[in-house]
């Protein structure tokens, strides 16, 4: 078992990679009475191509697989997995995302028996044909309550346009008519393919002893047989800038209109640390320009172009980049015209000084510091695990080292019209041609 030390925020990690493969690391947080365990496979919505473990050919998937399979997880044989969380006195939960798949708890107390349960209940599959038909109506349902959810569709109508050969684009929990195609087979092939320990980590932050945590988790997996692990083959579609549409529109049944501007990012993703310091000024970069605190916001809010509902954000993980600003809008026209027109000047902006740059920075850590006393965010922090070696615990030193001139050859070379796009939802009866 590893160890490293973060002297500068007195935080000790502990890692191990289990002989099967498994990635562990625990976080003691000895003065936290709740233990949060987080256990996850690199396994989302876009992996929907794949060659199945044991076999040669590439398959494609139902969409909303992987959102369909996290669901089933928990339902076994002999009952509910949540019922055996519930009498250990542990919460449990679990979500998909477009890259992973996560199953967690958290509990005061018994953590090493809820540690034993959310190890077993997500490496002991239990499907059949009539529990999964079961299941499609619960999930048609959900999907047809976002379809009804206009900030939901806003942004899946943005990344409709960036995305539209990348299953990116598609929901997450597929379509209605998609998962009515889901089997327990398939089912089968895709846990079978995804869920083995070397495509997963374990992430145990909160009370606990380090070496009583690790010698648990050791004997639990060395009590199970797994196959030889392989390289997951996954298929994606070549993406280019000449595959963005500029502009689409849909109505809704809104009271005010929405605006959203997407810039897809072209060209490889950054691996490693060099994708935490790439996000990292990424994000410093937004904020400066739109941020709560930026001249440009507090204009565009006086003038009512803008209002509280107003966001920004930058994504960044396998196979993917996009940054994406939108709210609600009296005028969707205004709304995309004046934020493109931030973005296009953005390296020549008087928004992007040294002055500026140091308070945002100061503000970026002290939220950063903050949010080290969440378990929660934590591990979901490290559960994603797109940055190699790189951790949280490294944040701090990025934002330091992040410069004026990075952030301006950053607006250059990312904020171009071509690798824009734009997606107003409107209220129904005020279409645009």
């Amino acid at each position: 078992m590893e160890k490293k030390n973060y002297e500068q925020l007195d935080e000790t990690l502990y890692t191990e990679t289990l002989s099967n493969g498994l990635s562990v690391t625990l976080l003691p947080k000895n003065g936290f009475h709740k233990t949060y365990g987080l256990f996850t496979t690199k396994y989302g919505s876009i992996d929907n191509q794949f060659v199945p473990l044991g076999k040669k050919e590439m398959i494609r998937v139902p969409d909303g697989i992987a959102h369909f399979l996290e669901h089933k997880m928990f339902e076994k044989e002999d009952g509910d997995v949540f019922n055996t969380f519930g009498k250990l006195g542990a919460s449990a939960n679990a979500f998909t995302s477009f890259t992973q798949t996560s199953y967690l708890f958290s509990s005061t107390s018994n953590v090493l028996e809820n540690i034993e349960t959310l190890l077993d209940f997500v490496q002991e599959p239990y499907f059949t044909e009539e529990t999964v038909n079961k299941e499609k109506g619960i999930i048609a349902q959900e999907i047809q309550m976002y379809e009804d959810e206009p900030d939901w569709r806003l942004f899946f109508g943005i990344l409709g346009n960036m995305y539209p050969k990348h299953p990116l684009h598609i929901d997450i929990a597929g379509t209605v008519d998609s998962i009515m195609d889901i089997t327990a087979d398939l089912l089968y092939e895709s846990y079978e393919t995804f869920y083995h320990p070397s495509n997963m980590n374990l992430f145990v932050v909160g009370k606990m002893d380090p070496e009583k945590m690790m010698q648990w988790i050791r004997d639990n997996q060395a009590k199970k047989e797994f196959p030889t692990a392989v390289a997951i083959k996954r298929h994606f579609p070549e993406e280019t800038a000449t595959d963005i549409k500029p502009f689409d529109s849909i109505e809704m049944p809104v009271q005010r209109a929405k605006s959203m501007i997407g810039i897809k990012g072209i060209g490889p993703v950054p691996k490693g640390k060099a994708a935490l310091e790439y996000k990292t000024a990424m994000d410093l970069l937004l904020t400066l320009l739109v941020g709560p605190t930026s001249d440009n916001y507090l204009k565009l809010y006086d003038k009512g172009i803008i209002d509280d509902s107003f966001s920004y954000d930058f994504s960044l993980d396998r196979t993917f980049h996009f940054a994406d600003i939108g709210g609600d809008a009296k005028d969707p026209a205004a709304f995309s015209t004046v934020i493109k027109e931030i973005l296009l000047t953005a390296k020549e902006s008087p928004e992007l000084t040294e002055e500026k740059l140091t308070l945002v920075k100061k503000r970026m850590i002290g939220q950063v510091l903050q949010s080290l006393n969440s378990l929660e965010y934590i591990a979901n922090q490290y559960s994603q695990q797109a940055y190699g070696e790189a951790t949280l615990f490294d944040v701090v030193p990025i934002i330091e080292g992040i410069t004026l001139n990075q952030l301006k050859v950053l607006a250059e070379e990312f904020m171009q019209e071509k690798h824009m796009s734009v997606f107003h939802i409107l209220p129904k009866g005020d279409g645009e041609a």
